[in-house]
């Protein structure tokens, strides 16, 4: 999640560590313009927008305090007019703690399923309780018949991470087209990853999770995918199975690029930093993205050992500290209200307010500029027909008209 300390001189271009990535790009107003999606509603510390997958043109906005608000995807929509779909008692002892994220499961339309990422402590009856004894929940819920409210008594936990620390909890997740559950874990927290979690596949911190929801096996609440890469355990004996990718500090946000919307069917992540750098990385299956070895390109623990046959994936981009401070990743573009964001990433930064477009071609970057100015940048979300939504911790949600 967004880190929330204060930061100074921030410059207003980008940085690329090697003459492969991009050079600095000055900014441009060109491209699209922010407005207020819906400017009769304000939120609470929204996290999160999303559209269920129910042929309706509704959208959901999450709260990190535990709220998760239903409504008609129109601007002149009112605070009357929207439905508490759920409401979570969670846990929000730490500033990085709540409610962070939410998913629909692909066939919503018939089973009413979504899939949500929660903080908690480790005592059932008191979640909300303690300062130490962290937990972080992925659970499944089950709408109600009119699809309008969830059935609170439907939970199921499918999986609970421990959590050492208050901060790093990840908190995206989301189904990829293979139908199965990705889930974002951060590295456990404190600073620097003291224990190394990230490269330790014998826990499930700093890593990218895949499960298999609808087809639970050995007395689990989910299976796991044979192609996962350590769901062999003779890949690399005391490795967690559920682990897809790993190496990873705290990815706020990650996001595919659908093939049945005209993608490429990449999965795009952005991992917030240590002290330097911010990253923007192309998941793939078994991939080290280098935490706590590196930060970006550069080194942070260069002394630590990598584990046996192991190389680490650079990211596509590489920001400094005077170009973004706490990153939140985006979406790859498929939308049709702005022809010139067709088929680019685009991401922002909650600390400096910028949003950024990003292309690449063949692994390298052929454009990287700032484009937008958005306040406090929590999350990106898209609706049923891909178009762009911000959620900003000012209340409001944003969206992208063209610039004419």
């Amino acid at each position: 999640m967004p880190k929330f300390h204060l930061l100074t001189v921030l410059a207003l271009a980008l940085f690329a560590a090697t003459p492969a990535f991009a050079d600095r790009p000055g900014k441009t107003s060109s491209i699209a313009t922010p407005v207020v999606a819906f400017p009769n509603l304000k939120f609470d510390r929204p996290v999160y927008l999303a559209a269920p997958p129910d042929g309706t043109d509704r959208v959901v906005v999450v709260e990190q305090q535990g709220k998760v608000w239903l409504f008609d995807n129109r601007p002149d929509v009112r605070p009357n007019e929207r439905t508490l779909a759920l409401d979570l008692t969670v846990r929000r002892k730490h500033n990085e703690e709540g409610l962070l994220g939410l998913a629909f499961h692909p066939d919503f339309y018939d089973n009413g399923q979504v899939f949500v990422h929660y903080s908690a402590g480790n005592d059932p009856e008191r979640p909300n309780q303690g300062s130490k004894n962290r937990r972080g929940i992925i659970s499944r819920f089950t709408f109600n018949a009119d699809r309008t409210t969830v059935d609170s008594a439907s939970e199921e936990i499918i999986l609970e991470v421990p959590q050492p620390y208050g901060n790093h909890n990840g908190g995206q997740l989301d189904f990829g087209e293979d139908g199965y559950l990705y889930i974002a874990v951060g590295d456990g927290g404190a600073g620097g990853d003291p224990q190394n979690y990230a490269q330790d596949l014998t826990n499930i911190l700093g890593t990218i999770l895949r499960i298999d929801v609808d087809n639970p096996a050995d007395g689990k609440a989910y299976g796991i995918p044979a192609d996962n890469p350590f769901a062999d355990p003779s890949a690399r004996p005391g490795a967690q199975p559920e682990i897809y990718a790993y190496g990873l500090r705290n990815v706020w946000r990650f996001s595919f690029d659908h093939r049945r919307h005209g993608g490429t069917g990449q999965l795009w992540a952005a991992d917030v930093g240590q002290q330097k750098h911010e990253e923007v990385s192309l998941i793939v299956n078994g991939g080290n993205y280098g935490w706590r070895v590196r930060e970006g390109f550069a080194p942070f623990k260069a002394e630590d050992a990598l584990l046996p046959n192991d190389t680490l994936i650079d990211p596509v981009v590489d920001l400094e500290r005077r170009d973004a401070g706490s990153i939140t990743g985006g979406y790859v573009y498929r939308g049709r209200t702005n022809p010139l964001l067709q088929g680019a990433y685009v991401y922002g930064d909650y600390l400096t307010g910028k949003v950024f477009v990003l292309r690449t071609d063949s692994g390298r970057v052929r454009q990287h500029q700032h484009f937008a100015d958005i306040p406090q940048i929590a999350s990106f979300g898209i609706d049923r027909t891909r178009e762009l939504y911000v959620c900003s911790f000012d209340g409001r949600i944003y969206k992208f008209n063209p610039v004419r």
